[in-house]
This record gives C-alpha cells, structure tokens and sequence, in this order.
C-alpha cells in the first residue's frame, strides 16, 4: 500500500507536484489541505503585492483553495499545480482589483459631497479629463517601485505593511513614495 499522498508532500513542499500527479479521486481533500499547508502563506503575499487587502486576500485564497479542490476532484491535469495555484490567484486579484475600482468610483459619483453641480460644463468635463489623463500619464511613466509603493498605500496600507508586501526598506518605502508624490504634484500644477 502507497502511503498518504500528504506525508511525502509535508516533507517535501517544492516535490508536491510530483507526489500530488499519483493521487487518486479520493485524495481529492488531502491533496487540497497539503497544498493549502504548503502555499496559503506564498499566495497571501502575493495577492497583497497585488494590491489587494490584508481582508480581501483571504477571501482570494479561500476562493483559490475552493477551485483547487474542485480541479483535483474533477480529475483535471495535476502536473504543475503550484503554478495553477498562483495563475488562479493572479486572475482573481485582478477581477477583485477591477470590481473594487468599479465600486469605487460609483460611490465617488454617488457621494452627495462631491457633487458641485448636478450637471457639469463641458469646459469642466473637459479640464477634468485632461487633468486626469495627466496624472494618469504620471502615474505610468513613474518606476515600477515607485507605483507598486503608490498602489499599496492608495490602498490604504502603511509604510511598514509596503515594505513587507514588496520586500524593500521602510526608508525605500519613504523615499518612493516622496519622489511620486511629488511628480504627481509637479504635473498637477500644469
């Protein structure tokens, strides 16, 4: 009798793949809980480094975790499930980014205090969309460290939570932050 698909694979994180591609349909649940043991703390960062919060990043892995389940139990392809794994956490960090942003700015249209005038000019409109397309602009032409830094504290982590995600300096964090805020000031001045 083979043993437990869950020893070898406790034992050996980086050999999961391997000992998981000769599990059978009822291994299904073990095959689960030794990878969820094995990559929940990796996929939680990484959603985090996605910009999603400490809160959302759970539901991500719980979700992450619940397709597994259903991929290994349906019996689909076991080869690289580490990389499965974070494919599917990549794509829903995203579509929870995108959802976020959404419901973002529909609060900020909703929200009575930001309404200056129910209908706005088209001089207005106009100055709005080119400042935004500035800033905008700013923000992509910025260094990729400067804008993971900028996204992770627009999302409303602090300094030390930024320099833990991305693995950097608080002083990093800092001088980052200073030099894109600032650039963002520069274009806004425009």
């Amino acid at each position: 009798m083979a043993p437990a698909v869950h020893d070898h694979a406790l034992d050996l994180p980086l050999g999961v793949e391997e000992t998981v591609a000769q599990a059978t349909l009822s291994d299904a649940r073990e095959v689960v809980l030794c990878l969820f043991d094995a990559h929940r703390g990796g996929v939680h960062r990484y959603v985090r480094a996605l910009g999603v919060t400490d809160r959302d990043g759970d539901d991500i892995v719980q979700e992450v975790f619940l397709a597994l389940f259903d991929h290994v139990a349906r019996g689909r392809d076991r080869s690289n499930l580490r990389g499965w794994i974070f494919k599917v956490a990549h794509n829903l960090a995203l579509r929870h980014r995108a959802r976020e942003a959404r419901r973002r700015r529909l609060r900020s249209l909703l929200d009575p205090r930001s309404v200056r005038d129910a209908t706005p000019t088209p001089e207005d409109r106009y100055l709005s969309g080119q400042r935004q397309a500035r800033l905008l602009a700013v923000v992509d032409a910025l260094p990729a460290r400067d804008r993971r830094c900028l996204e992770l504290r627009a999302e409303g982590l602090r300094y030390r939570e930024i320099a833990r995600v991305l693995g950097i300096s608080l002083g990093s964090v800092a001088n980052s932050l200073a030099r894109a805020l600032a650039r963002l000031r520069r274009a806004d001045e425009r």
